[in-house]
């Protein structure tokens, strides 16, 4: 055995502490907040590294929890169901989650932005002095390249925001939304569903890109729970629907179906 295994050694031959497995498992809870404080006070060169190591642990374990995912949709769908299927109902019970998504995805580029027929065919256009407000930055509070969203925007779940330090548009969390109440226009029933995206803000194509929602916004919502489907008997995942009030007014998302 070398020499630097001493604490090992000592181990096998004499055991551990009775509450050994309980200080570890404080130790370890304790890391989660002292790593906070670190990144906190940390500064300059060494605040760069840190913020670049935690930028890579955070895409790893995105990706990890994303191949879990995966792993278990596929496993739902090698088991056997019992009993045997008609021919022109494989489609409908064996369409895993990640098919219908990559359908919803082909579907997507399929169609093209500007052919529907919207409620709302023209809004006010938002100036940028509305949109965002200037943030002061530096250590003494000259530089004044950072702006600040003010409008209601959407987030997606899977985004990793970059070190704060070099952050140009900021996205307040109190602003994000995540779900919209969607009217059907032919069933006359409103519906709370997920967002999936901002397909078009008319504003700008760069309020698209940052995903603010403002009134005659075309956002993408999940209706997977609404039961429709296509014409192949296949389950619709997204739809559109556009904005058809002010959402940082009213605090919510009141917005109407395509079809």
């Amino acid at each position: 055995m070398p020499q630097h295994e001493y604490i090992e050694q000592h181990r096998k031959r004499h055991g551990e502490r009775l509450d050994a497995p309980e200080k570890r498992r404080k130790k370890e809870a304790r890391q989660v907040h002292e790593r906070a404080a670190f990144a906190q006070k940390v500064h300059g060169l060494r605040a760069k590294l840190f913020n670049k190591q935690r930028f890579k642990e955070k895409a790893t374990m995105r990706k990890t929890i994303k191949a879990h995912e995966e792993n278990e949709a596929r496993a739902a769908n090698a088991r056997p169901d019992e009993g045997a299927v008609p021919a022109f109902l494989l489609d409908r019970e064996g369409a895993s989650r990640a098919k219908i998504l990559s359908n919803s995805i082909k579907q997507k580029r399929a169609e093209k932005a500007g052919k529907w027929s919207v409620p709302i065919p023209k809004v006010r256009a938002v100036a940028d002095d509305e949109m965002f407000r200037v943030q002061a930055s530096g250590k003494r509070k000259k530089k004044a390249w950072k702006r600040v969203v003010t409008k209601i925007t959407f987030v997606d779940p899977t985004f990793t925001r970059k070190p704060p330090k070099y952050e140009r548009f900021i996205r307040p969390s109190g602003l994000r939304m995540k779900k919209a109440h969607v009217t059907h226009p032919e069933l006359k029933a409103t519906f709370c569903l997920d967002i999936l995206g901002v397909k078009k803000n008319p504003s700008s194509a760069m309020y698209t890109s940052l995903g603010v929602i403002t009134k005659g916004t075309v956002i993408e919502v999940n209706v997977s729970e609404l039961g429709l489907v296509t014409t192949t008997g296949r389950v619709v995942w997204g739809k559109f629907a556009q904005v058809t009030n002010n959402p940082e007014l009213d605090g919510c998302i009141n917005a109407v179906l395509l079809v």
